[in-house]
């Protein structure tokens, strides 16, 4: 195929047409790698609540591109100088920013793979590209990892205005219909200027910053963190590891080679070698759905309950409060639950536990979203803002949630 049969336009719901660059980033895209972020959901258990949120982490990163290459031409515009080799090297780090999500997006990262999350195996993967693509990556993996000296550009991959949050936030709200999130992003590209090597937006685009952040706030309280959602994940989640704990422990269950393999052995990052990560690769959502399905007329009683649960949306029940639990609450659960069911306190802790959830829609700690005045004054946008409180929304809110079975 010749290189300009490479310069494919994509047709986005959210943005409409989506321009592939360069013939490098057409080859990273058809690569086997980058595929398999169609089989990879991007709001993980979510569709459970919002029927409508079935897209995938494939959308969202040619979404975040896009926003990518706008900003990069606003940029240009405003006179910062952005080479060709720097632009391509953005257009691939935050393309490929999230190719180490596994089946559901998070589940694999506190489960069956440990304490190993999606952003090493991210560069584990890009990594691999770059030798396979003979060291053409190496630009845009330096930015990723924030190793290039002009720092506004790992801001625009990885900072509190960057180009995913932008993307996810329009593109979540938009499959779910929770139209809070709905933010400008266009609008507020359009605003972004570079000051002394940081990237800043510009003071009239103020209420547009206002906006972004009440909407990741609204977004997070509604979508991210809701309840069901919650309970959802977190079945997921004990559901792996209680798979990985029968096997570990010698019972054989029906389970796709790639899941078997993660099932068998521990999986840490000094382990995560060649092979770990080629049958990573393998690995997505299709192979979790299919072992549940198997697993459902499983003999063990946690695997086939969660199994059973998340496959019909029969999940368990949550509350929430400011305070955590208490013992005595916690422990008359479990103790109701084993003895409806004859099980064992540690098969019952699989449906009576408790956690915590947060959020914090700004940080004035670190990388705050900064204004640039018509003076060239440099103001955080919390002490700029006249019409909201942004300084409230800096506080990180925490809820503290318990699941236990519904009584029938």
């Amino acid at each position: 195929m010749n290189s300009q049969n490479k310069l494919k336009i994509i047709n986005d719901p959210i943005y409409g047409f989506i321009t592939i660059p360069s013939v490098l980033i057409f080859e990273l895209i058809e690569h086997k790698y980058f595929q398999r972020l169609r089989r990879i959901s991007q709001m993980g258990m979510s569709y459970l609540v919002y029927p409508g949120a079935q897209h995938n982490r494939f959308h969202h990163a040619l979404g975040a591109m896009h926003l990518m290459q706008k900003a990069v031409q606003v940029l240009r515009f405003k006179g910062v100088k952005i080479s060709e080799e720097e632009a391509e090297a953005l257009y691939i780090a935050i393309l490929l920013h999230d190719i180490g999500h596994g089946p559901f997006s998070h589940a694999m990262e506190h489960s069956i793979v440990e304490k190993v999350d999606h952003e090493q195996i991210s560069l584990l993967f890009m990594d691999a590209l770059n030798k396979e693509f003979n060291n053409r990556l190496t630009l845009a993996i330096q930015i990723f990892k924030n190793e290039y000296p002009r720092n506004f550009f790992c801001q625009l991959i990885s900072g509190q205005l960057d180009m995913d949050r932008m993307d996810y936030l329009k593109r979540d709200s938009f499959y779910t219909g929770v139209s809070e999130g709905a933010v400008n992003s266009q609008r507020l590209i359009s605003m972004l200027n570079v000051f002394e090597d940081h990237l800043v937006v510009e003071e009239k685009g103020i209420y547009s910053v206002e906006k972004f952040i009440i909407a990741r706030r609204l977004m997070y309280w509604q979508v991210y963190l809701h309840k069901t959602g919650l309970v959802a994940e977190q079945l997921l989640l004990l559901l792996l590891k209680r798979a990985k704990e029968l096997t570990i422990n010698g019972f054989v269950l029906p389970a796709s080679k790639a899941l078997t393999f993660f099932l068998n052995k521990p999986i840490t990052f000094e382990n995560f070698d060649t092979e770990v990560l080629e049958t990573f690769a393998t690995l997505d959502d299709y192979d979790i759905v299919s072992a549940m399905k198997s697993w459902v007329t499983e003999e063990d009683f946690v695997l086939k309950n969660i199994s059973d649960m998340l496959l019909n949306r029969d999940l368990l029940k949550i509350e929430m409060q400011s305070k955590p639990f208490s013992e005595e609450k916690i422990n008359l659960a479990k103790q109701s639950m084993m003895s409806k069911y004859d099980i064992s306190e540690k098969e019952a802790s699989y449906f009576v536990f408790t956690g915590t959830i947060s959020n914090q829609a700004y940080r004035m700690d670190k990388d705050t979203i900064n204004l640039l005045t018509k003076s060239g004054e440099i103001i955080d946008v919390a002490n700029a803002s006249d019409q909201l409180n942004l300084k409230a929304l800096s506080k990180n809110v925490v809820k503290n949630y318990m699941c236990f079975p519904k009584t029938k």
